[in-house]
This record gives structure tokens, C-alpha cells and sequence, in this order.
């Protein structure tokens, strides 16, 4: 996984976006970002790796989902749309791509820039409780990704807003980083 501060251009969310200024593992680590590679083998080793991290997290269920044209069809610009709305969630986000590419994008709280991590197969990402961020494939327009789930699999997206910022999670989230809210 890459990671690296968004420019501020418009364009296809799809692009790289890159501003050539990098973000490292430890403001990755200030903001509650973690992150591993485990290499996706054909004997299937990796699975045990990677269902290591939400073992030790509690986490009981996982999914996989496919998000192309072909998959979702006429669905397809809508989904990648409302994907990339800045947003939270009250769960802990784990996710480990298996095949294609895409960007989490990261809000550093401290300076509200957009921190672009993009991953291809063999990354894991995890993503706090609280932290705004969104999802955009890249120009490769395809990713297979597996879910992991504390309980059964559920997926609620809280858009950034008033009532948001003041969500408990998002709260607690900004103590977590030692960031009080205003």
C-alpha cells in the first residue's frame, strides 16, 4: 500500500490525485490507520494470515464483494458515487483486497487534508471507529475485496455533517487521536 496526500484539483475521482508528498506510517499510526501486506498465494496461506488480525479484534464474520462494471451493472456509477462520499462508520473497518486496486482516502483530522492510500491485492487496511473517509476504485475499475465483520455483516455509512461530528464514535474517535472536539 502507498500512501500519499491527495491534491486539491478536481478531476475522476478515479486518478491518482497524488500531490508527490508522501504520508508515512506514523501519521498513518496518529490517526488510528493500520495497515499490512499478506500476499495473495494460489495455495490460499494467506487466509490464515490475514483472518489473524480480526481474530485477535473479536471479529467473528466475513464477506467478499466484487465491485466492477460488469458486477453491478447499471448500479455501477451510482455505487462508486455514493462510495466516495465522506463518511464514517460506528465499526471498526477492516478490509483485504484480494485482486484489483482502488484508494481509501483518509481524513487527517489536524489539517483536514485527504490522505490517499491505495491498495492492490495482498493489502489489509484498517480503518477506526469515527475517522471520515471514502472509497474510490482507480483507473483499473475493478477490486475484489474481502469484509470482515465483528457480528453479522453490515455496512451503514454515516455522511459527514453537524449530527455527525457529534456522533459518540466520532467522539470518541478524536479522543482516541488526543484531538478534543470543538
Amino acid at each position: 500500500m502507498r500512501a500519499y496526500y491527495m491534491d486539491d484539483l478536481p478531476g475522476d475521482q478515479r486518478l491518482p490525485h497524488d500531490s508527490g508528498s508522501e504520508a508515512s506510517d506514523e501519521v498513518l499510526n496518529s490517526i488510528g490507520v493500520l495497515h499490512w501486506s499478506i500476499p495473495v498465494d494460489e495455495a490460499g496461506t494467506y487466509k490464515d494470515k490475514v483472518l489473524e488480525v480480526p481474530k485477535e479484534r473479536n471479529y467473528r464474520n466475513h464477506d467478499v464483494i466484487v465491485i466492477s462494471k460488469e458486477g453491478l451493472g447499471d448500479e455501477y456509477e451510482q455505487k462508486i458515487k455514493s462510495f466516495y462520499h465522506e463518511h464514517m462508520h460506528e465499526d471498526e473497518e477492516i478490509r483485504y483486497l484480494l485482486e484489483g486496486s482502488g484508494y481509501f482516502d483518509v481524513r487527517e483530522h489536524s489539517s483536514e487534508s485527504w490522505i490517499r492510500c491505495h491498495m492492490s491485492a495482498g493489502d489489509l487496511l484498517v480503518l477506526p471507529a469515527g475517522i471520515y473517509h471514502r472509497f474510490s476504485l482507480d483507473e483499473n475499475n475493478c477490486v475484489r475485496t474481502m469484509r470482515l465483520f465483528k457480528d453479522e455483516p453490515k455496512w451503514i455509512a454515516h455522511n459527514r455533517g453537524n449530527e455527525t461530528d457529534e456522533n459518540p464514535y466520532r467522539i470518541e474517535y478524536l479522543k482516541s487521536i488526543e484531538v478534543q472536539p470543538e
